[in-house]
């Protein structure tokens, strides 16, 4: 088990909060999403004094929050963060999952039977088989209050966990603030903002500058530093608001609503503890053009910590700080789909998953006859035709088998793994990584990797051809804890994420998530 360099130690309710110390009357919890460490460092010299440092000088900071699964990304890791769980136990396998009735994928948190308020997207937290830190807290007050939003609406639901008042995130569509009829609350910010001050209405004025001159910014490429970039959401683009969810001004909008929040509702000056959960993004921005966004990831930094700086002086000014538990965490990865020059002679290659089904389609049909074998592939997992297989009276785990041994001789292919091989004391690291994130219901019968540095591409006839880097490095990624009682302090060595909600629960005196198996780090 991963620890930090201090000492990790089961501490007693008493040790947590001194006797007679009230709980916090307000709990922020802000999840960035692929926020790195290196990239805090490296800026800390260029940040204020009341964001980033604040946290750092005041808190604990997790240096290496360590989450150690396959295809991390923004559902996944934001579960494992509130949950205390894998994903193979909080049932959040991913953003997407295949499902076998429209042989598509599909948002994991889909769920026809919700309707969607101010969208036409139907979500719910079902999928979410345990309870969370936010669903912990409203039990043990009752009465408090749990609000959650975010750009993206699966991270908004998951924070918000299934007792909350409400979550809300900014639609791909048209920008407005928009839930789902599982949460019964709409609060009055989010309404006057739809209604009086709409997102689309503003949108095409606003600019993304840079915050520095060129040459001020770190590490930058000779050619980059005569070069300013102007990011703009014109009313003619029809992905403007995914633009801009991609952006740092994002993040000025969710922190706007973010501090409507606390003084509209007065959360946390209403006698019991209420939490604000709020979702933000560190991610690079893909839409730069020249395929170098060095200079916009480096301000998207400055601009979050502006953002932070605020969000900390608003709670401050309306609550307290010294009243106040502050959580910041990354999800943990970081996508970077930039392609090495070719003058560089990196070995590389492109896998091809559409040929992969049409390959592994006729092995089978030349072994079982002619048939549709394969229903389909999903980010790394092929989902045989099992209905097929099993009116051919085949045994569904020997042709797992054989299509695993199959996909593992295709160029490309670093290591195949079928559905028994990762469900039942799969052996290897790897191959344990891939158990902790399955959920049996919806997995996939082959799983394969693809060799490091190749693309693999997928609906390359489509206008839609997507296509992605393959790289397995491992990102430091950080978390901070800012409370009364809290000593700050520097943890370098990795800390499971999993840790984490256990230790905001013991600094609340609230039970943990109840799938949530790791002990509280001690804090005090």
């Amino acid at each position: 088990m991963l620890v930090a360099a201090f000492t990790v130690a089961v501490t007693s309710m008493a040790q947590q909060a001194p006797a007679g110390e009230s709980r916090q009357q307000l709990v922020v919890t802000i999840v960035v999403d692929q926020l790195r460490t290196d990239y805090v460092e490296m800026l800390r010299n260029r940040f204020g004094k009341e964001g980033f440092n604040r946290l750092i000088d005041r808190g604990a900071y997790i240096e290496n929050l360590h989450f150690d699964i396959v295809q991390p990304d923004i559902a996944n890791t934001t579960a494992m963060l509130f949950t205390g769980a894998f994903p193979g136990v909080n049932g959040i396998a991913g953003e997407k999952i295949y499902r076998f009735a429209t042989r598509q994928p599909d948002y994991s948190l889909s769920d026809p039977g919700k309707i969607g308020n101010f969208t036409n997207e139907t979500f719910s937290p079902a999928a979410l088989q345990v309870s969370t830190l936010a669903d912990e807290l409203r039990a043990a007050t009752q009465y408090g209050m749990v609000h959650s939003i975010a750009t993206d609406a699966q991270q908004a639901i998951i924070m918000a966990g299934h007792a909350a008042n409400s979550a809300f995130w900014i639609s791909d569509i048209d920008g407005k603030w928009a839930t789902t009829t599982y949460y019964k609350e709409v609060p009055k910010p989010v309404a006057d903002s739809n209604y009086k001050q709409p997102l689309a209405t503003r949108l095409d004025t606003m600019v993304w500058h840079p915050s520095l001159r060129p040459e001020q910014y770190c590490d930058i490429a000779t050619h980059k530093q005569y070069t300013r970039f102007g990011h703009t959401f014109a009313k003619n683009d029809r992905d403007r608001f995914v633009r801009f969810k991609h952006s740092p001004l994002a993040n000025e909008e969710v922190t706007r609503m973010a501090m409507e929040y606390i003084t509209a509702l007065r959360l946390g000056k209403r006698g019991t503890t209420d939490m604000l959960c709020i979702g933000l993004t560190a991610a690079p921005y893909d839409f730069s053009g020249d395929g170098c966004n060095t200079i916009e990831l480096q301000d998207t930094y400055l601009k979050l910590d502006a953002q932070i700086a605020r969000l900390l002086q608003s709670i401050d000014t309306a609550v307290g700080l010294q009243n106040t538990l502050v959580v910041l965490a990354s999800t943990g990865y970081y996508t970077d789909n930039s392609p090495y020059d070719e003058r560089l002679c990196i070995p590389s290659g492109e896998f091809y998953p559409s040929r992969a089904i049409s390959l592994l389609n006729m092995y089978l049909m030349a072994m079982h006859g002619n048939g549709e074998w394969v229903s389909g592939y999903y980010n790394g997992s092929f989902y045989l035709n099992r209905d097929l297989i099993k009116s051919k009276g085949l045994d569904l785990s020997a042709v797992r088998a054989k299509s695993s041994e199959f996909l593992r001789q295709m160029s490309g292919v670093s290591a195949a793994y079928h559905y028994e091989e990762i469900l039942n004391n799969p052996s290897g690291a790897e191959a344990h990584r891939l158990h902790r994130c399955m959920v049996p219901s919806v997995a996939g019968d082959v799983t394969i990797e693809v060799a490091a540095g190749w693309r693999i591409v997928e609906n390359e006839r489509t206008k839609h051809k997507q296509v992605r880097m393959v790289r397995y490095n491992a990102i430091s990624t950080p978390a901070f804890i800012m409370a009364r009682g809290v000593v700050p302090r520097r943890i370098s060595a990795p800390v499971e994420a999993t840790t984490l909600a256990p230790s905001v629960s013991s600094i609340l005196r609230v039970r943990s998530p109840n799938a949530a198996r790791e002990m509280p780090l001690s804090l005090h």
